[in-house]
């Protein structure tokens, strides 16, 4: 089960309570105060884990409470400080408060509609490792800290400090350099799995891909990119029919979107003016990204090539490539490299390199 958004109830702990208490010792029957103080509540932390891929940990577990502090004690002993809960995410996580009123508690409030207005805290992508969510409350001062000339022997003891907490939502945007965009069945999956080492589901027939995937394709060099692929877009995927709509947001993150094609499909052309037309509707600045046209499954006899080469869409020469048996693909990940030059340093990535098919499986 692929979880990228859930909403939790998160409360850090309770400082503790200061102590009262007076020394009491032979030859001391009217000792001074010594009650030490309350422990500080953990804290509520975030710590990305690239390991992890969704928030379904979290979607079954949507209370997280962090440990109280412990009370102060006689002899001016402290309170030992309650445990931070550290909650792993992963990377490309936002996070978001959700307002709600303080006798709702931890109630869970009904998960926003993704176009609601909400106060972001937090978006976890690299450098950014670790986040405080709710701060532990401060533990209670003993009576110790009250004596004065005027009260040499104070009952007084501060309780402690309530630890933050609210209502929060989680909402997964992947991180990927490459993000694979094309209508249900056009081979994607298929595509990914020669490319890199992810294992999507394949069969022979529309919407087999119902979660994104994401894979890593390395060069003999060592440079590496990370590959995304989200279910299929069909017409009016912006207004949320079908399933892409929901995972489009995946590919926000995307430097380079690979556009694919069935070119054993009725008419190829169409279908790329149908993505780009999705892609423009649904916004966020996904018509603008660079992209490259690949015209997949040449491998059949029924293979339109000639109008894809014609029209040039994009302004460039489509790339045809077999998902199957792996033919153009060389020439696929030699573009992929040219194409992401313009944005990226000379030191994070070096001129490109032959990639010879023997490196694929």
């Amino acid at each position: 089960m692929f979880v990228d958004r859930v909403r939790i109830f998160a409360k850090a702990g309770d400082g503790g309570r200061g102590c009262v208490s007076f020394r009491r010792a032979p030859y001391e029957p009217h000792g001074g105060p010594e009650g030490g103080d309350g422990g500080k509540g953990g804290d509520v932390l975030l710590l990305v884990d690239p390991h992890r891929n969704d928030l379904s940990h979290l979607f079954f577990a949507p209370h997280q409470l962090a440990q109280n502090g412990r009370h102060g004690a006689g002899a001016k002993k402290s309170g030992r400080k309650g445990s931070d809960l550290v909650l792993p995410v992963p990377p490309g996580t936002i996070v978001s408060r959700i307002s709600s009123a303080p006798e709702e508690g931890s109630k869970l409030l009904p998960l926003p509609p993704r176009d609601a207005p909400l106060v972001q805290l937090a978006d976890l992508t690299p450098p950014t490792d670790r986040f405080v969510l709710c701060r532990g409350g401060r533990g209670g001062w003993g009576n110790w800290h009250f004596r004065g000339p005027q009260n040499q022997a104070p009952r007084r003891a501060d309780p402690g400090k309530p630890g933050e907490g609210g209502q929060f939502v989680f909402e997964l945007k992947l991180l990927a350099d490459i993000g694979l965009v094309g209508l249900p069945n056009a081979g994607k999956s298929s595509l990914l799995r020669r490319l890199t080492s992810a294992e999507p589901k394949v069969a022979d027939y529309p919407f087999t891909t119902l979660s994104p995937s994401v894979g890593v394709l390395e060069w003999p060099d060592g440079h590496r990119l990370t590959v995304a692929d989200i279910p299929g877009l069909i017409r009016e995927a912006h207004l949320g029919k079908g399933l892409g709509d929901e995972f489009l947001r995946h590919i926000e993150r995307c430097r380079l979107l690979l556009l694919v094609l069935d070119l054993s499909g009725a008419d190829p052309l169409a279908d790329f003016l149908l993505l780009r037309q999705e892609l423009e509707a649904y916004g966020h600045g996904l018509a603008e990204r660079p992209f490259l046209v690949v015209g997949n499954k040449i491998d059949l006899r029924t293979a339109r090539k000639a109008a894809l080469r014609r029209a040039r869409p994009g302004g460039e020469e489509p790339l045809f490539v077999s998902a199957r048996t792996g033919q153009g693909i060389p020439e696929l990940t030699a573009a992929f490299r040219r194409k992401l030059a313009s944005s990226l340093s000379a030191a994070n990535l070096p001129e490109a390199v032959e990639f010879s098919s023997q490196y694929l499986r």
